[in-house]
């Protein structure tokens, strides 16, 4: 009886997938030091989820983007313009130019406000400073003493 031949290749393995480098960790971390809310979505106080499909061509670079549900107020046009920034690395792919299509979702929550602190709760500090002199013209034993506080806040 004849042996089957198994391919020792996965099928799956014919065209890798894009990757970018560094992972999803990487990816958080470039839209989160590049973001930039939007003004208006700060003066209306609009929070949301933006979804983006985009394409990759076969150099790695995003070349087109589409905004699948968006929240307004500038998000959408900001999500556009993060994704854009991507740059994927791809594997051989057999002299093949395939075109990838994938989809993120990103998230923008308003940024929080920074706490001035009160001056009226802070506890009044205080330095005291006393001095005493003597001097030729007083009576022996006693001394002239002053007495200086400063409180600042």
């Amino acid at each position: 009886m004849a042996k089957k031949f198994r391919s020792t290749k996965n099928p799956d393995s014919f065209l890798k997938k894009p990757i970018f480098e560094g992972g999803v960790k990487a990816m958080r971390e470039l839209i989160k030091r590049n973001m930039k809310y939007p003004a208006l979505a700060i003066e209306k106080k609009v929070e949301g989820t933006v979804k983006v499909k985009y394409d990759i061509d076969y150099k790695g670079r995003v070349i087109k983007t589409k905004v699948i549900k968006g929240i307004g107020h500038g998000c959408d046009e900001e999500a556009e313009r993060l994704v854009k920034m991507f740059k994927f690395k791809i594997n051989k792919t057999r002299k093949v130019r395939v075109i990838y299509h994938k989809n993120i979702q990103i998230h923008f929550r308003l940024p929080e406000k920074k706490a001035k602190p009160k001056i009226e709760n802070a506890p009044a500090q205080s330095i005291n400073y006393i001095t005493s002199t003597s001097s030729s013209t007083q009576k022996p034993g006693t001394r002239k003493s002053y007495s200086y506080t400063i409180k600042y806040r």
